[in-house]
């Protein structure tokens, strides 16, 4: 197990939508190493494009925070029902020091499969529901900046410029 160089803004796999798992074996050493590349960072999500592989796959630890969620790793996830709207600001790993007020869900139902490709569904608030918008928007090719007001866009523009010069 080890952490893996992130993807940054400017690079294309940030942009497009993910292939699905179909090969759940494939995967079993690369859990790991998201979950390393995620702490190493100090981050509480990563995609798996973030990493620069292809495949609809995502890991969340909060269970450092308020909210009594264990770490967990998300195949194939999609958003199944939204409810409320909370805003807050958020960062991302691979937006390096930009951070935007983002209008999430306050509350959602997941479907996903488990790491041995069981399908699962399940309720999720807080700041759990918040982090998985967040990476399921990176496994769709979204980010940060794309839910940003005008004002927050010329407020970063010169960041995100010198992200993409590299």
């Amino acid at each position: 197990m080890s952490a893996l160089p992130l993807v940054k803004y400017g690079q294309p796999i940030l942009r497009k939508v993910l292939e699905n798992v179909d090969d759940f074996d494939s995967i079993q050493n690369l859990v790991p190493d998201m979950f390393d590349t995620m702490y190493e960072e100090e981050g509480i999500g990563l995609s798996a494009n973030q990493i620069g592989v292809d495949l609809n796959l995502m890991v969340i630890d909060i269970s450092h925070t308020d909210e009594p969620h264990p770490p967990a790793a998300f195949v194939n996830g999609r958003i199944v029902e939204r409810s409320g709207t909370s805003s807050m600001e958020e960062g991302c790993l691979s937006v390096p020091g930009v951070q935007v007020n983002v209008t999430r869900a306050e509350s959602l139902r997941f479907a996903y499969q488990d790491l041995d490709g069981n399908s699962q569904e399940k309720d999720f608030d807080g700041l759990m529901a918040r982090v998985i918008q967040h990476e399921m928007d990176h496994l769709t090719g979204r980010l940060i900046i794309d839910h940003a007001s005008m004002v927050d866009k010329h407020r970063i523009r010169k960041q995100l410029k010198e992200l993409s010069a590299g």
